[in-house]
This record gives C-alpha cells, structure tokens and sequence, in this order.
C-alpha cells in the first residue's frame, strides 16, 4: 500500500469518526437559529434529562449489539421493572427494597433472553420478541392497564433531583454508566470476548472462551440497565405506566448504529463520546468507544483457518454453537 492509500485510508477513518458530531453540531445550530433559548443551560439540560432513559438502555444495548446480538425487549423490560416498583412503594415497601426488586426483574427477563439465546438456540430476533411481549403482558396484568398513583416526593429524586442544585441526577448516573461501560469493553476481559463474539464465535470457542456464559452475562446486564431505567422513568413521572417504553426499542438500537455499532457485531467504529450523542440527535428531532486495538483478530485469525470454523463463520451464532457442542 502506497503513502497516498494508507493517508486516504485514515482520511476516511478519521471523517467517519467525526461525521456523527459534525451532524450533531450542525443540527444544533440550525435549531439555535430557529429559538434563541435553544442553547441555553436549562434547555440542554433538559434535553439531556429526557434522553437519560434512552441512553441507559442504549449503553447495555451496545454491548448485545456488538455480540451480534439484538433484544427488542428493551422497553417493555423498562415498563414491567418501573410498574413492580411503583406497586411496592405504594403498597407501603420502603424504596431501597422496592428499587431492588425492579432491578432483579430486569436482571431476570434479561438473564433469560441470555438463556433462550445461548442454551435454547433461539436467534436473538425471536427471543427477544417473545420477551418482549411477555414482559408487555404481565405489566398490564399486574394493574389492568391502569398507571400507578401515590407515590412519595421522595422518590421523585432519581428522576427529578439535581446534585448541587446543578446537575440532573439521571445524567450524572448516564454518564458514570457509559464511563464504566467503556472501562469494560476496552480493558477486562470480559469486553475483549463480546467483541471476538461478533466477529467470530467459532473462533471464539475454539479459543477457549466461553460463548455461552459470555452471552448470557451480557443479555443479564442489559436487562438490569433496562430495569434501572425503568425506575428513572417511573421516579420522573412520578406514577408507573404499563405502557411505558412502548416503540423505545427503536430508538435504543438507531442510537447504537448511529454511535458506531455494526449489526452484524463484532466491530464498532465510535468513541466514548459517541455512545451518548447520538441520543442527543433523537431527542433533538423530538424536541467512546475507542476503535478497538484488535488484538484478539491477530489471535483469534490463525484459529479461524481450522477446517471446521471457516465453513460456519457465516452462519448465525446459534447454529453455530449448536453444532460444535
């Protein structure tokens, strides 16, 4: 390769980096032509405020994408999580108890979709689905369709209460999650195997990792962000709605692709900044990850010639874990 091709080659790195922000830039200057409190503090931070929810899930999200995974449960684990704890709370549960719960059922849908996916050999598409209406189903039927009232002040604060009279708590907790999230993708383990996952899950077990535990600690965490986020939502509102979330799948897996994830997992082209700003865009409308290092495709590629992962490394992952068990 010449000079000329590998400067153009990180040319075109470098522009499809900064394309998202340069977008986001430009979107929010033409809108602060169109009102002039558009930038100003309260208004952004209210728009941050609002995109917190969708954020949170989309941090988990992220990580089942980049698996080359997909959960479209997303929303109604958030509605199922927010409704449970709204329930306990106005049923006299103090709110620790009650917070604790709401996070085990998410953590509990999710760990199950992981199940379904990496033990039943269902694709991600129809497990998720079908959790995504179980979990729509026992929201409604828990209170009959009808939102929970009455609950204390108190707990209005997750979504409501600002630090030092300043900053909202939901997007201080938004961006200590993506911090901790970026922390695990790109320095343990653990963000090293969900990445080798996506891009070859023969390659990956024949390496020693394993794929099936590996997804579901990853669709077990996504589940306990959506059950987090459920309760931010339902703290805001200050009432739990069964119908919470409903269409928030879409717009939690835009902002992943829009950040830099590629569906068909393994890769992702953002920065740590990028897993938030593209929530910025939806809420915008409405209203970092690194580029990985790569080591385990220099580890992973000479286990990849083997006989029997060349011919699977295009199938879908559950067919290919069902016939190397």
């Amino acid at each position: 390769m010449s000079l000329a091709e590998s400067r153009l080659l990180q040319y075109r790195f470098w522009l499809r980096k900064a394309a998202p922000f340069m977008s986001l830039i430009m979107l929010s200057g033409f809108l602060s032509l169109l009102s002039p409190y558009f930038l100003t503090v309260d208004n952004l931070l209210a728009i941050a405020l609002q995109m917190s929810v969708v954020a949170i899930m989309a941090i988990g999200q992220m990580a089942v994408i980049i698996s080359a995974g997909i959960d479209l449960s997303v929303g109604s684990v958030m509605a199922l999580s927010g409704m449970c704890t709204t329930m306990l709370i106005v049923d006299g549960v103090s709110i620790l108890p009650a917070l604790l719960v709401g996070l085990l059922i998410g953590l509990l849908f999710g760990t199950l979709s992981g199940v379904l996916i990496a033990y039943g050999y269902l694709p991600p598409f129809i497990a998720t689905l079908g959790m995504m209406g179980i979990a729509r189903g026992v929201a409604l039927l828990l209170t009959g369709g009808v939102p929970v009232y009455g609950l204390p002040p108190s707990f209005g604060f997750l979504g409501g209460g600002r630090i030092m009279q300043f900053m909202p708590f939901p997007v201080l907790v938004t961006i200590v999650l993506a911090i901790a999230s970026h922390f695990v993708l790109t320095r343990l383990p653990i963000g090293r195997y969900v990445f080798a996952i996506g891009a070859n899950p023969t390659a990956a077990l024949l390496s020693g990792i394993r794929v099936r535990a590996t997804l579901v600690k990853v669709y077990a965490a996504n589940g306990l962000l959506c059950g987090f986020a459920g309760i931010i939502h339902a703290s805001r509102l200050s009432t739990g709605q069964p119908t919470a979330g409903t269409g928030y799948e879409l717009d939690v897996i835009a902002a992943c692709v829009i950040g830099g994830a590629s569906l068909s997992g393994g890769h992702d082209h953002g920065g740590f900044a990028q897993r938030l700003q593209p929530v910025g865009h939806l809420r915008l409308l409405a209203a970092d990850r690194h580029r990985p290092d790569h080591h385990y495709c220099r580890v992973y590629r000479s286990v990849s010639q083997a006989p029997c992962s060349r011919p699977l490394s295009h199938r879908p992952i559950t067919w290919q874990m069902k016939n190397l068990r």
